[in-house]
């Protein structure tokens, strides 16, 4: 036992103290926090270099349309500063290309009364600022139009008064749209979380393993504890590390929410569900991410073990991204339709099931034996893999030489028994 705390404390703060894990936290805590404040942050940076107006000119050949594009567009907060202007359009298209101004729009009505408008820009990605302007144009054109029919403003509004629709499902575990709509945010974010720490800690333990190979360093090692123990020491000393990050990444998001003075944060808690949390979703979330965690590394263990140099830890551990890819793969429809037949399938599947089942249970009121027993199934696949991978393990570490991949895990296992 004390072989293995010491194997486990080793990787653990071996990798606790390295600049790359402390580098990528403090980053990580920054973009909460950047995030969390941005407008406030962006208010500032507007009010320092003065910026903040978006003006755009107008020639209105009308002579009356500027005047009701302009308080159409204050009465929807857009920022635009209408600016009439009587200059002719190729003096303000250089002005557009020499970057003196931002656009410009030219309004006019035809013989039918409809409206006639040209916007010009520099970009043609300004999408933005140009739905905004064709928005209150087309709100101007009801009115005229209206008036021209000699329709009242409460008449013109009927025309365009939204249907009562309802929607109701017999299904006993289909949630409301409105229960869908909060769970598809918190279950997104998770289901991003779970797949790339799967992936950052499967690959950390798998360049372990090679990187001791391959300084010999395992010789030494496995003279005074057995490699079954010290696969597992890494396994567990690595993962505490991940959840110890992904402690302080919530902290720091905790923190960031209630220290932020920006209502974007509000908005957004509110978007993605944050302000409804489900205790049971994040026990879920919990369970799913431990399991799919030892799933994997279980088998990026024995991968690592079976490469010499650390060059050769990416192709090793191919089938690992390949089964995360194509679960996540597999998760992503179910995002707008959780109820699919082939995700029910799918989520007792264990190397699915950490990223497919939790989104069923994130997004549908499942029996409650659904996800039991996809845990189930899971530690029996974790059971097995580890004695399987302990054998492999074993005698992969002992092995040098350019690596064949899979096909060197026989010859491991034949290693591990002498």
């Amino acid at each position: 036992m004390r072989e293995f705390l010491i194997i486990f404390k080793q990787a653990f703060m071996t990798k606790l103290k390295t600049k790359s894990f402390i580098l990528t936290t403090a980053f990580m805590i920054a973009a909460v926090f950047l995030f969390a404040n941005m407008t406030s942050i962006i208010d500032t940076v507007t009010d320092l270099t003065g910026g903040g107006e978006d003006e755009i000119y107008v020639v209105d050949e009308s002579g009356e349309l500027s005047v009701s594009l302009k308080e159409k567009l204050d009465a929807t907060n857009s920022g635009i500063v209408v600016k009439t202007t009587t200059e002719s359009e190729k003096a303000l298209t250089e002005k557009v290309s020499n970057e003196e101004i931002d656009s410009f729009l030219v309004i006019g009505l035809d013989a039918e009364n409809t409206i006639q408008a040209d916007y010009t820009s520099l970009s043609a990605l300004d999408f933005g600022r140009s739905a905004m302007i064709m928005e209150a144009l087309q709100s101007i054109q009801s009115e005229l139009k209206a008036e021209q029919l000699s329709l009242s403003p409460d008449q013109l509004q009927t025309l365009f008064s939204p249907i009562q629709f309802e929607q109701h499902s017999v299904s006993t575990t289909t949630k409301s749209e409105e229960e869908l709509s909060e769970a598809r945010g918190l279950v997104y974010i998770l289901v991003f979380l779970i797949y790339f720490t799967v992936i950052f800690y499967s690959n950390m333990i798998a360049t372990e393993v090679a990187t001791e190979k391959s300084s010999r360093v395992m010789e030494i090692l496995i003279s005074s504890i057995s490699p079954v123990k010290h696969m597992f020491a890494k396994v567990l000393g690595i993962g505490s590390l991940g959840l110890v990050q992904m402690m302080l990444l919530g902290i720091a998001g905790f923190i960031a929410v209630k220290t932020s003075a920006s209502n974007m944060v509000e908005g957004v808690s509110s978007f993605f569900g944050f302000s409804n949390l489900s205790v049971s979703t994040i026990v879920f979330a919990v369970i799913f991410f431990l399991l799919g965690y030892f799933l994997y590394a279980t088998v990026a263990a024995l991968l690592g073990s079976l490469v010499s140099r650390t060059e050769d830890v990416q192709q090793a551990i191919m089938p690992i991204m390949i089964l995360v890819i194509l679960a996540f793969m597999i998760a992503m429809p179910g995002l707008t339709n959780p109820e699919l037949g082939f995700l029910k399938y799918a989520s007792y599947v264990p190397f699915f099931a950490p990223l497919v089942m939790f989104l069923r249970v994130g997004m549908l009121d499942l029996p409650l034996w659904e996800p039991l027993l996809s845990i189930a199934i899971m530690l029996v696949t974790i059971l097995i893999l580890g004695v399987f991978g302990a054998r492999v393990y074993r005698g992969g570490v002992l092995m040098y030489g350019p690596s064949r991949s899979l096909k060197d895990i026989k010859k491991a296992i034949q290693l591990g028994k002498e």
